[in-house]
């Protein structure tokens, strides 16, 4: 169904040209899934939007062939491209947030691809999207129906995508980053309903994910690729069981075990320079999980409480309202990880942005050492701020495109007249940028130059920028590449043990939230429901809604494939 050859994309940058994708070689069969698996800059996205007819201007094929269904795609015209895109071959995009038109709303999106590509009614189109937005398990089909993307969370704008995707009955669905936003419980079931969509429709699948653990849920075949070049293809029991390229066998152990804890996850480097050609022996000790505990909390939360109304009267009195955080109670202590996972939309972000109170909570007492937030004035809460920080979601918005790097780091510093003078403000941030991995000839770069792992890096140097005790990272690592999240959160680590940090980290990721924490809380529906030791939690989940969290993590069965 799907045929490259041989296929070359260069780009024409500020530092000259560059190879993303060189002689790639690659088919696709009618009804088959496969899998296309590297990190950020392999030229996985690339490579699909390729096939899409969607490179900017700045990205040349310089060579090779793309057909599909016996049309040459890179000599279709127009006409057939637009039969084509969105009809024959759907694509769910990478990042939801800029894909989607953010003056419009969700659901004339995807109603306008059902008119554009289908002979059916206004009306028809509506109860379509309704349908298809119930069938990737969108809370409130109506309302999101008429919400605009910036009224939901990024797991719901990313179920926005699919529904689009799949409107048109695709002969072929090229699934770029899929679930990379999503909680365990909706990606097993976005990965199901592709499965069942795939039997129904004997649609093909192009799934492309940094997570090999995600891929092998859903392709048979993959290929991985390594700096625009195809290093390693077959069968995916072949390849997970006895991979022979240092790089592939690199994504394998990146990502943080369920069963044991290292004191430092490995990464790709360590395979690739490894002397014995990618297999490390290094003994990595293992280190115990401790809660830690004193006599004095460093945060305590008492009966938090913050709701958001769904539903207006005419004269915009609240009908109906959802609690986000719904009588939170809960302390940390000094130096401690304390982890809260749960499903998109159960109120792990307004939890913790209102701890902060970046958002006010309606009720509810939040106590740091002896001040208590919640009766600080707006003056007072400032000066509180120096020694609380937040890592936000999303490292593309959260950093000022008109500011280089230095400068953003450089900002709280200004903010809370740390530092004496601009020059040794210049001297901390350089060293914070060092710290996390990057190098002084940075500086004076803006955000658009580096890679969304290198964001996440700068942003957690800007959080470290006021010296903080206390750290809330909110899916800090959520996006980011296996290998690139193994130096974030040995970072973290590493950063805790040498400045003593406390953290709330929030994330979907449950082999994640294991790994970095002495304790876990998981929330449901803006209630804590059950918090524990993080090892104790796993072994023995107390409710029914954790054991559902664990089981829906992505686990390798082989005894289910075919060689």
């Amino acid at each position: 169904m799907l045929n490259i050859k041989n296929l070359s994309i260069e780009f024409n940058t500020t530092y000259g040209k560059i190879l993303a994708v060189e002689g790639l070689n690659l088919s696709i069969m009618k009804g088959e899934s496969f899998g296309l698996v590297g990190e950020s800059g392999s030229g996985k996205s690339v490579t699909a939007l390729a096939v899409m007819g969607l490179l900017s201007q700045q990205a040349t094929i310089i060579e090779g062939s793309i057909f599909f269904n016996g049309i040459d795609l890179r000599k279709a015209s127009r006409k057939q491209l637009q039969h084509i895109r969105g009809n024959r071959i759907g694509m769910i995009f990478q990042e939801p947030m800029s894909a989607l038109n953010p003056v419009k709303k969700c659901g004339k999106q995807v109603i306008e691809t059902i008119l554009l590509h289908q002979k059916k009614s206004k009306k028809e189109a509506v109860q379509k999207t309704i349908a298809l937005f119930e069938k990737v398990r969108l809370p409130y089909p109506e309302k999101i129906y008429k919400a605009y993307p910036n009224e939901i969370s990024g797991g719901q704008k990313q179920r926005v995508m699919i529904a689009m995707s799949i409107a048109n009955n695709p002969d072929l669905l090229i699934a770029d980053e899929p679930t990379t936003a999503l909680d365990v419980n909706v990606q097993k079931d976005i990965l199901q309903l592709l499965n069942d969509l795939q039997q129904d429709t004997d649609m093909g699948i192009f799934f492309i994910s940094h997570d090999l653990a995600v891929v092998a849920t859903i392709a048979r075949r993959l290929a991985v690729m390594f700096k625009g070049k195809l290093v390693e293809e077959g069968n995916v029991k072949n390849i997970f069981t006895c991979a022979q390229h240092p790089y592939t066998r690199g994504l394998l152990a990146c990502h943080p075990p369920l069963t044991g804890r290292p004191a430092k996850l490995l990464t790709i480097d360590d395979f690739l320079s490894n002397e014995n050609g990618g297999v490390f022996t290094a003994n990595i000790s293992r280190i115990k999980n401790s809660s830690l505990k004193s006599d004095k909390p460093l945060l305590t939360v008492e009966s938090l409480n913050k709701s958001y109304p769904i539903k207006k009267g005419l004269m915009g009195k609240v009908l109906k309202k959802i609690k986000a955080v719904d009588e939170v109670s809960f302390t940390v202590f000094h130096g401690e990880t304390l982890g809260l996972v749960g499903e998109s939309g159960c109120g792990k972000t307004t939890l913790g942005r209102s701890i902060l109170r970046l958002i006010e909570p309606d009720s509810g007492k939040i106590f740091f050492e002896d001040n208590e937030l919640t009766k600080l004035s707006g003056k007072e809460m400032k000066k509180q701020r120096k020694n609380m920080s937040i890592v936000f979601q999303d490292p593309y918005s959260s950093l000022n495109p008109r500011l280089s790097i230095g400068k953003a780091i450089m900002e709280p510093m200004v903010v809370h007249k740390l530092h004496d003078n601009n020059g040794n403000r210049k001297i901390l941030t350089i060293e914070l940028l060092e710290k996390v991995g990057l190098k002084a000839k940075h500086f004076s770069r803006y955000p658009h130059e580096f890679s969304g792992g290198q964001r996440q890096r700068i942003v957690i140097a800007r959080a470290l920028a006021v010296q903080p005790k206390f750290i809330i990272c909110d899916e800090a690592v959520s996006a980011l590449d296996v290998s690139v999240q193994a130096m974030v959160l040995n970072l973290l680590n590493s950063l805790k043990r040498e400045f003593g940090f406390t953290y709330i980290f929030i994330s979907h990721d449950l082999s994640v939230v294991r790994y970095m924490s002495n304790r876990i809380m998981v929330m449901q529906s803006g209630c804590i429901i059950e918090t524990g030791d993080a090892d104790e939690l796993f072994k023995h989940p107390k409710t029914q809604y954790t054991r559902h969290l664990i089981d829906s993590i992505p686990k390798i069965k082989f005894e289910e494939m075919e060689i």
